[in-house]
């Protein structure tokens, strides 16, 4: 690609960003960061009426966790600025009125009563209204009223849209990286809002010009734009620019496989549908941080949801998603989402990482739960439970005996591992535990002699013995436990059971 590879991740700041947004941003890093590119951060904040307070800021929280970092936007710089749409409020009425000069659009005077009857006088034909060639002359604005008549009303402050006139006899010619070539005819189109009396643009034309000025080279957006491409690609030519190439993304599928992945779907399933938490006045939205996932597992799973690599391979670091990343290898179909998967990918890269690594998270479940690092203690614990977990909170929800002792037994468990001479046995073994060594191998050595010399079953000493260091019939090797416990706490935990079961 001769010319610089340029895109832009562009919500609204309407609320929180849905990981079907998050695809979108990572999808477009990939093909920046592949082509040696630049990924920029545009907020589209025209639509004032939409605007939700904090909304913007957790978009730029969520990309940091995720460390989809751009190199330009609204918190990051850049010489194209300003990236936020509402400060460049006064730039996009010279475009207008270029539009309007040439022929391209038109004012329309049409009141929301009048555009509404004539809707209704439409469907009483059982036709479909659309404000287009078939009916912009019967309507109130500048192409059927005469100049005078035009300039009356704006001299009046009328209140009053820019129509774009669309070329109806033309066939619209498109080529999507993703779709292919599609062909559309112009008369099905109508003649789209580009901006308002109140100095504001619509989306429509503030996402053109400002592609165009940025020097966007590649779209790569959601779907539901599709429709859109024709108009988009008819503004181009309107203006005489020249137009980036467009990719439409497939939509994410809820885990039943049929429509868009929804909040509603997060909430009725109990799975996250956004990066980080978001509040709302329904209560506080799950959010995969918050979840205890790892930012690049969560990447991870989202590049796979509608793009594949071609190969079985599954775990992708960042890096090598970029150098893989393709969009010819985007899917045309949905992907349907799998909560049960997310966790996997969560798990595969909880296993991946070091005992230190994890030390920090785990420091930090600790510490919600009221209780005290212990480094020592901690990274053997880590190292005795990582591989079941699928969180890190999981090995905190696993191992909490270490850190406390049990106050009371599991009942099914109790009466399967207490017997009536478990209190005989066990008072007898106390005294075994008196070794100047106390690690796994020495500990695992006395247990075998203990059974032998008194002449029982392992299970006889191993499932009490366990209940009272547990409080469950659960967690690693006894000789472990007691290790890890050390001899003084193992010996008072003995002495609990008795008290308490004996």
């Amino acid at each position: 690609m001769a010319k610089e590879v340029r895109v832009r991740f562009a919500p609204s700041p309407t609320g929180a960003l849905h990981i079907g947004g998050v695809r979108t941003a990572l999808y477009n890093y990939l093909f920046a960061k592949h082509h040696n590119g630049k990924f920029l951060l545009r907020i589209e904040d025209t639509d004032q009426t939409r605007y939700v307070e904090g909304a913007e800021q957790y978009i730029i929280d969520s990309l940091q966790w995720l460390g989809l970092i751009p190199d330009e936007g609204v918190g990051f710089g850049g010489e194209l600025g300003p990236y936020r749409q509402s400060e460049r409020k006064e730039m996009y009425k010279q475009y207008v009125d270029q539009l309007i000069e040439n022929g391209k659009a038109y004012y329309a005077f049409d009141t929301a009563e009048e555009l509404d009857e004539a809707r209704a006088n439409a469907e009483a034909n059982k036709e479909t209204f659309i404000y287009n060639w078939s009916t912009r002359n019967k309507l109130k604005n500048s192409l059927s009223l005469t100049n005078e008549e035009t300039k009356e009303l704006l001299d009046n402050n009328t209140p009053f849209v820019v129509r774009f006139k669309i070329d109806d006899e033309r066939t619209v010619l498109l080529d999507d990286m993703i779709r292919g070539k599609i062909s559309i005819d112009a008369s099905t189109l109508d003649d789209k809002v580009l901006f308002k009396s109140d100095g504001m643009p619509t989306y429509h034309l503030a996402n053109i010009v400002d592609d165009h000025l940025m020097g966007i080279s590649h779209v790569i957006r959601g779907e539901e734009w599709l429709p859109s491409m024709a108009l988009h690609e008819l503004l181009y030519d309107a203006f005489e620019w020249e137009a980036p190439r467009f990719a439409h993304l497939p939509l994410i599928l809820k885990p039943e496989g049929k429509g868009k992945l929804s909040k509603r779907d997060g909430d009725k399933h109990g799975f996250p549908v956004f990066p980080m938490e978001w509040e709302t006045e329904e209560g506080i939205a799950k959010g995969y941080k918050q979840e205890g996932y790892f930012p690049d597992a969560v990447l991870n799973m989202l590049a796979l949801l509608g793009w594949n690599p071609g190969t079985d391979q599954e775990i992708f670091s960042l890096e090598e998603l970029t150098a893989a990343f393709s969009l010819e290898k985007v899917s045309k179909s949905g992907a349907r989402f799998s909560p049960e998967k997310a966790v996997w990918f969560n798990h595969q890269y909880l296993q991946q990482k070091t005992v230190e690594e994890l030390l920090p998270a785990f420091e930090e479940v600790l510490k919600e739960n009221g209780i005290e690092a212990n480094v020592n203690l901690d990274k053997k614990v880590i190292e005795l439970l990582k591989e079941r977990a699928n969180f890190v909170k999981d090995i905190y929800t696993q191992g909490q005996f270490f850190y406390i002792a049990p106050s009371s037994y599991d009942e099914k468990a109790a009466k399967k591992a207490w017997k009536d001479d478990s209190k005989v046995i066990l008072t007898s073994f106390i005294d075994v535990l008196n070794l100047s060594e106390f690690d796994a191998d020495t500990l695992h050595d006395a247990m075998a002699n203990f059974v032998t010399v008194q002449e029982i079953g392992f299970g006889k000493i191993g499932m009490p013995l366990r209940l009272s260091l547990v409080g469950a019939l659960q967690g690693p090797d006894v000789p472990v436990i007691m290790a890890t416990l050390g001899k003084e706490e193992t010996i008072a935990r003995i002495n609990k059971i008795i008290e308490v079961l004996g």
